[in-house]
This record gives structure tokens, C-alpha cells and sequence, in this order.
């Protein structure tokens, strides 16, 4: 099995239910297991067009998919969430990141691993931090810190927790 971290965020329609229906999609399927689900948060946007908030949580999980078999699903839970793909970084119902897997790097076009942005993020970085703050991550052109580090060292990003506990059930 192998480890990976991923991102859920939204700012449209009903952005817990949906969260909620990621987490169970996750859980539901038969080559994945849910390990640690982060509290929720409200942050702002960062980067794009104004917009609402978002809600934010970071799943962790052991699967027996490859990178692109999880990328496939994410993109399956965001369609199901009828995701709509028309301007970056807006507005949406579901984002689903992979965030890291088991290390791996990939600069496939459709892949980069580990998420290239996640380590500059508080919306990533501090629900991820709540799970696994010994976790490593290195980007790209970066030394390898923990989670927790890279969490610690954002500055000048706001996050308010939300829901702690089994928010997902």
C-alpha cells in the first residue's frame, strides 16, 4: 500500500456536503483506506478572481492505486460533484489535490508530484500539519522540511477552524 495526501477545498453550493461526499467517496472505494481526516476550515482565496471562501480539509490515505489511478479518482469525485473547469483558480464545488505520494515526483503534464504550490499554502499546510506534522515534503528547488515546518513558516494567511472532530460522518 502506499501513502498519500490530498487536498479538498470549495467555495460554491453546499462546500461541507460536498467535502463530506469526498471523504466518503474516498472511503467508499474498494483500493483505498481513509487514515486521518484534518478538522474543516473557512480560508480566503488565494490567487484568481474574488470570491467566496473556502472550506478546506486534507485526507490522508493508504491505497493500492498508482499516482494517476488516485488522480483519476479525484478528478471522478470532482465531477461528481459537477465541478466546472472554466477559469483557474476560481470559483468551484470540489477541488481534490494529490498533495504527496509516498514521496514520488512526476512532472507528467497532467501530474506534478509533490504538489508544486501545497508547501506555500496555509489552506494545505496547516490541516495537513493537524494529521501528520512529521510527514517530509519536498518540492521542487526546496530542502526537504516537514509538514509541520512548512506550515509554521507561511506567513500573512488566515485560516479560522471551522468543525473539529468527525465533521466527514
Amino acid at each position: 500500500m502506499t501513502a498519500a495526501a490530498l487536498a479538498l477545498g470549495g467555495n460554491l453550493g453546499d462546500s461541507r456536503e460536498r467535502l463530506r461526499e469526498a471523504v466518503a467517496g474516498l472511503s467508499d472505494h474498494p483500493d483505498v483506506v481513509v487514515t486521518a481526516v484534518s478538522s474543516l476550515w473557512r480560508t480566503e482565496a488565494v490567487g484568481g478572481p474574488a470570491q467566496p471562501d473556502f472550506l478546506n480539509a486534507v485526507v490522508l490515505v493508504e491505497t493500492s492505486l498508482d499516482s494517476h489511478g488516485l488522480l483519476e479518482l479525484a478528478h471522478s469525485l470532482e465531477e461528481r460533484a459537477n465541478r466546472v473547469r472554466d477559469t483557474r483558480w476560481g470559483p468551484r464545488t470540489l477541488d481534490v489535490d494529490l498533495l504527496d505520494v509516498d514521496g514520488q515526483r512526476s512532472d507528467d503534464p497532467h501530474l506534478t508530484l509533490p504538489h508544486p504550490r501545497a508547501h506555500q499554502r496555509a489552506f494545505v499546510m496547516v490541516p495537513w500539519a493537524e494529521v501528520a506534522p512529521d510527514a517530509v515534503l519536498s518540492p521542487a528547488g526546496s530542502a526537504p522540511r516537514t509538514v509541520g515546518q512548512w506550515a509554521a513558516s507561511i506567513t500573512g494567511q488566515h485560516g479560522t477552524l471551522v468543525e473539529e472532530g468527525p465533521w466527514w460522518r
